[in-house]
């Protein structure tokens, strides 16, 4: 009987991949990551001419690393390549040093297992493996410090289980899945891992005598074992029960092509030029870019806002909701504001504000420098119609249940658009309530950081609809009548 190969076909699938970029969704323990040491073995162990490069791997703790070495050093053994022991160095890292586990090769390369720090990439070549990444604490950064390699001629390769479906690498992967990103995607579930033969290399390597019987007992103790959380950490199905509160289906079910966000970013000096040059400025940007929107809202319906504020950092976000007669809450559009002065985001929130048809009510974030443009829009449309919010706890555990209600069942209509689904997927569950937490930062696609803003302007006009009563004003519009534009257009759209 003829010896098997060492690797199951899986692995050999992952690294015959010599893909730029490539991801692994996969199961608990099914020896990918070995398979990986066996490709950087032979890597470093290779000429410059011949393929060769550094490796610089990367766990989410001490443990992690010491094994990888250890794996890499078999192989090396394995494959009779010319290679040191494992050997523990210190490397400098800005303030602080780093202990590093490494292996060299006779062909001047090596692999290095290093933190988790983005940092510990800076001017780094070669190639780069980020195991078990949904766990790692700022994914994101790691990828992007990662991805500088691939200028030099390096590679990226991510490998992980699954850490919840908010987790930047179910992103990650739903990325790939999209073709957003242009990166190879293996998906390794356990029962696939069975049929191709990793219970067989079990008792081959621990020495039992394998059976069918055998086998179909040892997976039934798996799952048994893993519970409810066998899906998620076997079947690769990520849970949705990891702090997540919006999964990006259910998002993506109510989004509608053709929905503008209208961003609106001004420079350092804006502020100080003469105030009569920023409200013209302001003016302009708003009879260009928002007139004309405007213009087209259906004047039949009821029309509502939400409104989450920021002057420097974060952004402003406006969310204006038309509600149609069967209830449903359509977006014409959604303002973003960076940088923008006090007094130029009070022009364009009454610009807006004042040709809403059928203005009922808008919800206003009015916690810190926010406070004072809640104070004048209160002022300016009344007690019954601004509700100066104070985002707290209390507020949060009330009104997102209803907020989220919305998405759910596809009441709201929204825009198409990236960063409005990473706000909405930046809201998690902390100690029982949804919100955007402080220290969550994404970035945007003007390559800025984000804070969930739209989703919570998009909370505060779902307040505004379901939880504000305002009082009536019956009125008879004179001069020029807008054109309205068929709330069914929209939904053709969405179905489109």
């Amino acid at each position: 009987m003829a010896a098997p190969h060492v690797l199951l076909p899986y692995q050999q699938a992952w690294i015959a991949d010599k893909s730029e970029v490539k991801v692994c969704e996969k199961s608990r323990r099914v020896g990918l990551s070995w398979a990986e040491a066996s490709d950087d073995a032979l890597t470093a162990a290779s000429a410059a001419d011949a393929g060769g490069d550094d490796v610089w791997y990367i766990g989410y703790n001490k443990d992690m690393a010491i094994e990888f070495i250890r794996d890499v050093a078999w192989w090396a053994k394995h494959y009779q390549l010319a290679a040191g022991e494992m050997e523990e160095e210190v490397i400098k890292d800005e303030d602080r040093d780093i202990l590093t586990f490494v292996i060299k090769f006779g062909s001047g390369f090596r692999v290095t297992a290093l933190s988790s720090r983005p940092s510990n990439l800076r001017g780094k070549q070669g190639i780069v493996v980020i195991d078990e990444a949904a766990f790692h604490d700022d994914l994101e950064g790691l990828i992007k410090a990662a991805m500088a390699l691939l200028m030099w001629g390096g590679k990226v390769r991510i490998i992980s289980t699954h850490n919840g479906d908010a987790d930047p690498f179910n992103e990650l992967v739903q990325d790939c899945r999209a073709k957003k990103v242009p990166y190879s995607l293996h998906r390794i579930e356990f029962k696939a891992a069975i049929a191709q033969g990793l219970y067989q290399r079990i008792c081959l390597s621990t020495g039992k005598e394998w059976s069918p019987e055998a086998e179909a007992a040892w997976v039934a103790k798996m799952y048994a074992f893993y519970g409810d959380n066998a899906a998620e950490e076997l079947d690769v199905i990520p849970s949705s029960g990891a702090g997540a509160y919006l999964t990006r289906s259910q998002i993506e079910a109510c989004m509608a092509p053709g929905i503008p966000v209208l961003r609106l970013a001004l420079p350092d000096g804006f502020s100080t030029l003469a105030g009569h040059l920023r409200e013209a400025e302001v003016r302009d940007w708003c009879e260009a870019h928002m007139a004309p929107l405007l213009a087209k809202l259906d004047s039949n319906l009821d029309h509502y806002f939400g409104e989450d504020f920021a002057r420097s950092g974060d952004l402003t976000a406006i969310w204006p909701l038309a509600q149609t007669k069967t209830l449903q809450l359509i977006t014409p559009f959604v303002l973003e504001l960076r940088n923008v002065p006090f007094e130029q985001q009070k022009q364009i929130l009454f610009y807006l504000v004042d040709r809403l048809p059928r203005f009922r009510a808008g919800a206003m974030d009015a916690r810190g420098n926010g406070q004072y443009l809640a104070e004048v829009a209160m002022q300016r449309y009344s007690t019954t119609r601004i509700a100066q919010v104070m985002l707290s706890v209390e507020w949060y555990r009330e009104n997102m249940p209803p907020f989220k209600a919305a998405i759910e069942d596809k009441t709201a209509v929204i825009p198409k658009d990236a960063d409005v689904l990473a706000d909405l997927r930046a809201i998690r569950m902390e100690k029982g309530i949804a919100k955007v937490p402080d220290t969550a930062r994404v970035r945007g696609s003007d390559g800025r950081d984000r804070h969930g803003d739209t989703a919570i302007a998009l909370a505060l006009a779902t307040y505004a609809v379901f939880q504000m009563e305002p009082v009536p004003m019956e009125f008879q519009a004179l001069g020029h009548v807008r054109q309205a534009v068929r709330i069914t257009d929209y939904m053709e759209s969405a179905d489109g």
